[in-house]
């Protein structure tokens, strides 16, 4: 389980926008669940957008035009026999608001309308609906999430990835003809966010560290890789010779049940061991210690993970970071994660 409150704070660390001093009201507030809680984020958020003005782009446009505007297409204006009635086909470019992006974010607030948030908050949503006019509404089900952001879009970058968080919540369905609401948790969905979270906290509290979500290289004999899929880590941070690479894990159950026998996920186990040894291999002539860490989310099963394994001359440790407690709780788990490790 993760308290409401703390979702905000992971948000505030995935995406740096949110340390921004507009949002700190927020950090006070108390929220019902989770989609009162984006539905706040994404109201304050298209506030400070809306100053600033939404998002427009240019979009080419064809039509029959008494009076000339951009270019002429003179095939066309033949062919639709425009010329007759004193009009020529032209084309030309618009500037204008039904993005995509906006239209996305449209169809997420109409949404959150219908779901279970505070009559303030729906009041403000409406309000901010009234600047969208123009804007198209998408099928929630088929919105292509798999977008570009650039440097200026960081703002838009956060509000989508909170339109994509709600709208994994809530799901459509026709029951008797009414339309009703089913909420679910998407472990993926989360997943990302988990990982997301864990990243960038390291690299805000923990400067003197390199933090990054590195590749790992194979470490073959014959130099072939081809066909080999690719590694890459969730975290990996690297303190002078010490490496430890993270993998966060969010699963509703963190162990597998055998024959009432509880295990460590095999495939987990499997891949961080993997990663250890080829980043080790690689980095042998260093004389570096290279470590790993699977870093489950903790759920509400009674028996959680926390073993030390000694692999092969690496270290492979596995533990649980409660995510249902005060957010300084959080912090002190992780940050004693690093303390004991890299001895800073």
């Amino acid at each position: 389980m993760i308290a409401i409150k703390n979702i905000y704070y992971m948000l505030s660390y995935a995406f740096t926008v949110l340390n921004k001093k507009g949002y700190r009201k927020l950090e006070t507030e108390n929220f019902e669940n989770a989609d009162d809680l984006y539905a706040a984020i994404l109201i304050k958020g298209l506030s400070n957008q809306l100053r600033r003005g939404l998002q427009h782009e240019y979009t080419e446009t064809k039509e029959a035009l008494s009076m000339v505007r951009g270019k002429i297409n003179v095939t066309d204006s033949i062919k639709n026999l425009d010329v007759i009635n004193k009009k020529l086909h032209c084309s030309y470019d618009e500037f204008i608001v039904n993005t995509y992006m906006n239209q996305i974010i449209k169809t997420i607030l109409i949404l959150l309308l219908k779901a279970d948030i505070s009559k303030e908050r729906k009041k403000k949503i409406k309000k901010i609906l009234l600047f969208f006019n123009q804007v198209d509404i998408l099928d929630n089900r088929k919105i292509k999430w798999n977008l570009r952001f650039t440097r200026n879009s960081q703002l838009y970058k956060m509000l989508i990835s909170v339109c994509y968080l709600v709208n994994e919540r809530l799901i459509q369905s026709n029951s008797d003809g009414s339309k009703q609401f089913m909420e679910f948790i998407d472990e993926q969905r989360m997943s990302r966010l988990y990982e997301r979270f864990i990243l960038e906290y390291f690299k805000k509290e923990f400067p003197q560290l390199s933090v990054t979500a590195s590749y790992i290289p194979w470490s073959v004999d014959d130099g072939i890789t081809s066909m080999l899929p690719t590694m890459k880590s969730d975290v990996m941070l690297s303190y002078k010779s010490d490496y430890l690479i993270i993998d966060a894990k969010y699963y509703a159950k963190t162990l597998q049940n055998y024959y009432d026998v509880h295990k460590i996920h095999s495939g987990n186990l499997y891949q961080i061991f993997t990663y250890v040894k080829n980043l080790d291999m690689n980095l042998k002539e260093y004389s570096v210690r290279v470590s790993g860490m699977l870093l489950y989310a903790k759920t509400d099963e009674k028996l959680v993970p926390d073993n030390i394994f000694q692999m092969s001359g690496n270290q492979i440790s596995v533990t649980t970071l409660n995510l249902n407690c005060d957010f300084r709780e959080i912090s002190k788990q992780l940050n004693q994660i690093v303390f004991e490790h890299f001895e800073i």
